[in-house]
């Protein structure tokens, strides 16, 4: 079956939504990106962004947004798909425009983007060389702060960013230099509060815990996460639910948290305040 009969199926189906009118995020303009699969933290907290009343943009990597827009077509009302290249300088200069041809604001974002190329993975960390873990640091961390400045222009002054985490606090089997990534987003996203804190616009972190999503699957080891989980959750952890982490990620993109910036909620069952 060809990409484009997919496409048109798939369309055909998508339910119609009467807009929410009194939702947590009623009335908000998202820009979300990191929508890949329906087991992507991003689809879920697009989902229900959609279903609290808000209206949303997504973004996806140039090679990946007709995937992207196979899987947007699965939620509750159609979206735009734009492509973006977090690493591509003339594809963050144009986001702004592009993205107000759909949204006459930004009222928030969800940063849901990370990668390190396999050799900075799975027991590379003493072999990865510089321009592996360069990209890692681009495309992880500095991108938090290279999305928020394209959309400036457009963004509202009481504005959220959030961004996705996994506990950096520690060093953890296989996380190698995406752990380094996830040490410096969770800087960066403090000094970002900072800059833009006088102007009322909110930065917080969601760190999770680990979840069967396909980036997720491509770290080797991943398994030994599950186990931890197992183990020290005081609430226990669904590996395949990613709506606790999409909940928190939304409550933070409304205006339910006015006075919180500079932080990190944790969604992981408890696991980060434990011991062994």
């Amino acid at each position: 079956m060809s990409s484009t009969l997919l496409d048109t199926q798939l369309e055909e189906t998508q339910p119609t939504v009467e807009t929410n009118t009194t939702g947590i995020v009623a009335g908000k303009r998202l820009l979300i990106t990191g929508v890949l699969t329906e087991s992507s933290i991003a689809f879920s907290v697009a989902r229900l962004a959609q279903e609290q009343g808000a209206d949303i943009v997504l973004t996806s990597p140039p090679r990946t947004v007709s995937l992207t827009r196979r899987i947007a077509a699965r939620l509750p009302k159609p979206v735009e798909v734009l492509a973006l290249d977090v690493t591509d300088d003339a594809d963050l200069d144009s986001l702004d425009q592009r993205v107000g041809e759909h949204l006459e604001q930004v009222d928030g974002i969800l940063h849901a983007i990370g990668f390190a190329p396999a050799s900075a993975l799975g027991g590379g960390f003493m072999t990865a060389p510089w321009a592996d873990v360069a990209t890692a640091m681009h495309v992880s961390t500095y991108s938090l702060v290279s999305l928020t400045r394209a959309l400036a222009p457009s963004l509202a002054p009481n504005a959220s960013v959030v961004g996705l985490d996994f506990d950096a606090s520690v060093a953890w089997p296989s996380y190698d230099w995406m752990g380094v990534a996830k040490a410096a987003l969770e800087s960066a996203s403090r000094y970002l509060a900072k800059e833009l804190g006088p102007q009322g616009i909110r930065v917080n972190l969601v760190s999770a815990g680990p979840l069967r999503t396909m980036a997720a699957r491509s770290i080797e080891g991943f398994s030994e996460f599950e186990n931890v989980w197992d183990q020290r959750a005081p609430l226990g952890w669904d590996i395949n639910d990613a709506e606790p982490t999409a909940r928190a990620a939304l409550a933070l993109l409304s205006d339910w948290f006015p006075a919180t910036t500079g932080e990190i909620v944790h969604v992981d069952g408890g696991v980060h305040a434990v011991g062994v």
